[in-house]
């Protein structure tokens, strides 16, 4: 008789530590299998953690050390498991993976909770480090217990929570925080004894539109006619002039020199929002040189040079709005470049949603609604998990008053008109 096959949980600090195929293999359908119960996700490849990891944006130094846990299983009977036979260091035999991080600060989360480490630290408690599952600087929703799609898929799921409160406790640190889950985890999580916390964005939906045109017929009158001015407004520029025209940029488009120029771009906002920019150069040259097919950048052109830029990562079903920046400040130009853009390839591609980033109720009016974003928490200090979670009871309810309330005021043609 065979031996019973043992489950081991460790952390590693590289990704280089794991290995990239099989890390693909749980994180993501091939993109041509994908479905809407399992999405495809740029922001789940393993190329992108790796760029993030080697152009030294999200690493010990900037306050993100590397605590991604590897769940595996050793020789012996494989029956009911997802894994192949082999030895215990074999990839195939890699169970499940979760992106983590040790952090010493709350930036570049999305996910604020600033007033939990000053409340925690008055009290006299040490809230950092704390671990940190999620994709760095990247508020998409999607899968961060990656699993696969097997038929083990909720049980390995499940010790992979399990594993990660060991870690914490290991490690000492006051909390492990799980932030932009798909709703599967995030109830499997509740289920399971982590504390639930809801937030809001603003996702443009498809309702099976064939053009633009289609979308704004959709729209009261007033909202039509002002995006219509806006898109109008955009290409004339702050002179009224014109001359200003839109390119997308995608796969062997994407090169060192538009890199460059989106860079800059990118500096000049991050310079202005955050004081100090969170990726490097040297992240897009690696992403355009590993996953350049995932990528969509908007870009704007006016006296022949690109004057602002978006870049959009390309899902299944969804298309990832992230950054934007310009050298030029023209009228409307942000929400043809951000948002009207985005919704038209959408739109063209047959995907079925555009997020569009965190925050900015001034996307209602251009046809984004209001949606609600997941997060599980798990506190190690039985007083402070307490207060927390009483506050996350109060604050499910508010956001979900505060959704409704804003939905009702969208720009939609009412159902009665």
């Amino acid at each position: 008789m065979s031996e019973r096959p043992q489950i081991a949980i460790s952390a590693v600090n590289s990704i280089d530590d794991v290995d990239a195929a099989r890390w693909d293999a749980l994180a993501n359908p091939e993109k041509a299998e994908a479905s809407a119960a399992f999405p495809y996700s740029p922001f789940q490849r393993y190329a992108f953690f790796k760029a993030l990891e080697k152009s030294g944006s999200a690493v010990r130094e900037t306050g993100w050390m590397g605590q991604h846990l590897v769940m595996t299983r050793s020789t012996g009977d494989t029956e009911g498991s997802d894994a192949m036979e082999g030895t215990s260091d074999d990839p195939a035999n890699v169970m499940g993976i979760v992106p983590c991080y040790l952090k010493t600060h709350s930036q570049g989360e999305y996910v604020f909770d600033h007033g939990w480490a000053d409340a925690f630290e008055r009290a006299g408690g040490r809230y950092y480090p704390k671990l940190q599952a999620t994709v760095p600087f990247t508020p998409a929703s999607g899968r961060k217990l990656l699993v696969g799609n097997g038929a083990h898929a909720d049980r390995n799921r499940l010790m992979l929570a399990g594993g990660l409160q060991q870690v914490c406790e290991e490690l000492s640190v006051s909390s492990l925080h799980i932030t932009f889950m798909e709703d599967g985890e995030w109830t499997a999580l509740g289920d399971h004894g982590y504390l639930q916390r809801t937030d809001q964005q603003f996702h443009w939906l498809n309702d099976g539109y064939g053009s633009f045109d289609d979308f704004l017929a959709a729209l009261s009158s007033r909202k039509r006619k002002n995006i219509k001015k806006e898109r109008e407004g955009a290409l004339k520029g702050r002179d009224g002039a014109g001359g200003i025209t839109i390119e997308r940029l995608t796969g062997s488009d994407l090169t060192e020199e538009v890199w460059d120029t989106f860079y800059r771009f990118y500096m000049d906002t991050g310079a202005r929002k955050w004081g100090q920019p969170y990726l490097t150069r040297a992240f897009y040259s690696m992403i355009g040189e590993t996953m350049a097919e995932d990528i969509l950048l908007v870009m704007a052109k006016r006296n022949g040079r690109y004057v602002a830029g978006a870049i959009n990562f390309i899902g299944s079903h969804t298309l990832f709005g992230r950054h934007w920046g310009c050298t030029e400040d023209h009228p409307f130009l942000h929400f043809e470049v951000c948002y009207y853009q985005a919704i038209e390839y959408a739109i063209d591609h047959g995907l079925q949603c555009v997020e569009a980033g965190a925050q900015g109720g001034h996307k209602l009016a251009r046809g984004y609604m209001p949606q609600i974003t997941k997060s599980a928490h798990y506190i190690t200090h039985p007083d402070f998990r307490r207060a927390v979670e009483d506050y996350l009871a109060r604050e499910r309810v508010a956001v979900e008053r505060e959704n409704a309330a804003i939905a009702d005021h969208g720009p939609f043609k009412k159902a009665n008109s």
